[in-house]
């Protein structure tokens, strides 16, 4: 098991409550609710504070395998990071239109919800959502490092 992508035990609650930024809280509890929408499943905490929805199982040629969340975000004071698990890059297009953020491979940074066009990140996570559930839970490469 990736050490990585190890599901927590802590109460998405209790985590969210714990944040010392109201409007990280109030940014945070949008997010849980359009991912929880969109997966139809709660949130759980993965690693010291992602909070992920729906689980894919990924095995790679190099032997390295484990579990990580399909969508999720980590939320920390200023700057919201959004993970799009088959990267970014399948997004530009959408990203474009989405308002003000930064990306890396398979991250959205964004400070604060106000500043970004709320239904272009829904669809943006809408369709990261589906493509990784269309691999039928058996990812056997990066999906983020990959050409479209």
């Amino acid at each position: 098991m990736d050490k990585t992508s190890a599901q927590n035990n802590k109460s998405v609650k209790d985590y969210i409550a714990s944040l010392d930024d109201e409007q990280t809280v109030k940014d945070s509890l949008v997010l849980i609710e359009m991912m929880q929408r969109i997966s139809g499943h709660k949130p759980k905490i993965w690693n010291v504070g992602t909070i992920g929805f729906d689980t894919y199982h990924y095995k790679y040629d190099s032997g390295r395998e484990g579990d990580g969340h399909i969508i999720g975000f980590y939320p920390r004071k200023g700057k919201i990071t959004v993970y799009l698990m088959d990267g970014t890059a399948h997004y530009s297009g959408l990203l474009a239109k989405l308002g003000k953020h930064t990306t890396t491979g398979y991250c959205v940074y964004i400070k604060r919800l106000s500043g970004i066009v709320l239904p272009i990140l829904e669809q943006i996570l809408q369709q990261s959502y589906q493509n990784i559930k269309s691999q039928d839970g058996h990812i056997h490469k990066v999906l983020w490092q990959t050409e479209k």
